[in-house]
C-alpha cells in the first residue's frame, strides 16, 4: 500500500468502526488503531496539505463524511506556532505524523479554568485522545509544536465535521468566545485528484 491508499484505506476502515459500534469508547479504541497505523508511515500525506503559513498554524481537510459523522485534518504548525486554550465539544483523535508537538490539558478546578497535569507530548506514530464526555479524557488544551526551528504535522480525526462545529476558545480568566474553525483548503486543489506517483513527500 502506498501514498494516498493509506488514505483511502483508513478512511473507509474507519467508516466501518462508526458502523460497528455507538459506543464511543468503542470508537476510540479501534480508532486509534486505525490512526496509529496511518501515522506509523510518512509517505502518503500530499505536500500541498503539508504547507505552513508563517503566522498561524494550518488546519487541512482531508476527508469529511458525508453523513458528518467524522472528518480527518492535517495540522501543520510552524516553528513555535501554538494554538489558543480551547474545547472540541466531539471526540477526537490526534495522530503525530511528523516532528512533534505538546498538548497541555486543562480543566475547571474550583470555578477557574487551569492547566491539568504536565503536558503530553507527541512523538511520530503516537496517538492521543480528547473528549467531553469520556471520564479520564479532557476536551479542552492547548496544543503547541515542540519544535521552534522546524515543520510539525499531526492528523487529527473528529466526531464531526470539525471546522463547522460551534466550539470556545478560552480567555486567561477562561472566559470562552465562541467560533468556528473552517478550514485552509479554499485554494487547494481536491485532494483526490492529485497523483499518488508525485502527492506526497
Amino acid at each position: 500500500m502506498s501514498n494516498l491508499q493509506r488514505l483511502r484505506h483508513f478512511v473507509t476502515s474507519f467508516a466501518e468502526v462508526l458502523e460497528r459500534h455507538t459506543d464511543e469508547a468503542a470508537v476510540l479504541r479501534d480508532g486509534s488503531a486505525l490512526l496509529q497505523n496511518l501515522v506509523a508511515v510518512d509517505d502518503w500525506l500530499p505536500a500541498a496539505y503539508a504547507q505552513p503559513d508563517p503566522e498561524r498554524y494550518r488546519q487541512y481537510l482531508l476527508h469529511a463524511d458525508s453523513r458528518q459523522r467524522f472528518s480527518v485534518v492535517s495540522f501543520v504548525w510552524g516553528p513555535g506556532q501554538q494554538t489558543p486554550v480551547h474545547d472540541h465539544t466531539v471526540w477526537g483523535l490526534i495522530g503525530m505524523l511528523r516532528g512533534a508537538e505538546y498538548a497541555q490539558p486543562y480543566r475547571w478546578q474550583d470555578g477557574a479554568l487551569q492547566a491539568h497535569g504536565t503536558a503530553i507530548r507527541l512523538e511520530p506514530g503516537t496517538v492521543e485522545a480528547v473528549s467531553p464526555n469520556l471520564a479520564g479524557l479532557d476536551d479542552i488544551h492547548r496544543v503547541h509544536n515542540a519544535y521552534d526551528d522546524q515543520v510539525s504535522i499531526s492528523i487529527h480525526v473528529y466526531g464531526a465535521n470539525i471546522g463547522a462545529v460551534k466550539r470556545s476558545v478560552y480567555q486567561s480568566d477562561g472566559t470562552p468566545k465562541l467560533f468556528i474553525s473552517g478550514y485552509s483548503n479554499q485554494t487547494l486543489p481536491n485532494i483526490w485528484d492529485l497523483s499518488s506517483e508525485s502527492a506526497a513527500v
